[in-house]
């Protein structure tokens, strides 16, 4: 099995949020604010964040959680899964 790439990470976190808000992935911005913007609840945001739980392998904590207001937000939570821990 190949390692995953960056780009295959954003994608899946860009589906994910799209399944969560009903809209397609292609339209999401980074500065799209997961509520305000895409109208995700808690029931689809908790959805969302097991999915992304599921989907890495990683176990996403509240202050992680709350932390992603914005698809950028979960974008740049993705991209840290790669770097070693210091």
């Amino acid at each position: 099995m190949t390692a995953e790439t960056a780009d295959e990470r954003r994608h899946s976190a860009l589906e994910a949020i799209a399944r969560a808000s009903g809209r397609p992935a292609a339209e999401l911005r980074p500065e799209d604010d997961l509520v305000a913007d895409l109208g995700i609840e808690s029931p689809q945001a908790l959805r969302m964040l097991v999915e992304l739980e599921d989907r890495f392998g990683v176990e996403i904590g509240d202050q992680e959680a709350a932390a992603m207001a914005t698809v950028g937000d979960v974008l740049a939570y993705v991209d840290r899964l790669d770097r070693p821990t210091p």
